[in-house]
């Protein structure tokens, strides 16, 4: 997982605190987090999932990045950087669970950005880019990108930035505008609020992933997490 190296933080624990028995059972040897919150009402325009009560994660409304039902009974909330190899990987494993569980509508996947300056200095142009193409195609398109970028990137800032209006043509974004919409800078501060979102949320670096449920429970897992953990986390979640 990539971390921010100031402020420095602490490795975190590998296994943090169990939310009950049973689960603590089925994952043991993963690096969780269970707290409860309130029960959520259905997603609306800047309705929140739930009103997070021990964490100060920005609830998720209709204005996320979400990939699947927008009222699923389980999210995954990932703050990402798009030149962290760790989330190169983790985005995959992503679709994976997309592909087993998202086509039933249980479970939706929502991106949030969280560029880390002083290990990935394009990082976060990258991360205006992707808003300049959700913003001119919608939410489709901005997956599209998303994922046209972690397939072009080697990580580690290598991906070129004239790639970045190529990329958004690929996916069948006009040139002008997204050039216009680049240039300008306008998504800075979005990206800037999802930033200091991640770090209100905990997220010690990237990957960093909060799994909520629509009862109210929400999993904290630090660092690209094998799809197994992922599954055996959002399975005794749905069961719940």
């Amino acid at each position: 997982m990539d971390r921010e190296p100031d402020p420095p933080f602490e490795r975190p624990s590998p296994f943090l605190i169990p939310f009950s028995i049973i689960i603590s059972g089925l994952l043991i040897g993963a690096g969780i987090y269970f707290s409860s919150t309130n029960p959520p009402k259905p997603l609306t325009q800047n309705s929140g999932i739930s009103g997070i009560s021990d964490s100060k994660m920005k609830p998720v409304t209709s204005e996320d990045h979400i990939l699947g039902n927008p009222n699923a009974e389980v999210f995954v909330v990932e703050y990402s950087d798009t030149e962290c190899p760790f989330c190169k990987s983790f985005h995959k494993t992503m679709h994976r669970i997309m592909e087993s569980y998202g086509k039933d509508g249980n479970v939706a996947w929502v991106y949030r950005q969280f560029p880390i300056d002083q290990l990935h200095a394009r990082a976060r142009k990258e991360a205006e880019a992707t808003e300049c193409v959700a913003e001119l195609g919608g939410n489709d398109k901005f997956w599209e990108y998303l994922d046209a970028i972690f397939e072009k990137t080697n990580s580690n800032d290598s991906l070129d930035p004239a790639e970045l209006p190529l990329l958004a043509v690929s996916v069948g974004v006009d040139l002008d505008d997204f050039t216009e919409c680049f240039e300008s800078g306008r998504h800075a501060n979005k990206v800037l609020e999802s930033i200091q979102d991640a770090i209100r949320a905990g997220s010690k670096g990237t990957p960093s992933s909060i799994i909520v449920t629509r009862s109210g429970e929400q999993v904290t897992l630090e660092g690209d997490q094998p799809f197994d953990t992922l599954k055996s986390i959002i399975d005794a979640a749905l069961a719940n």
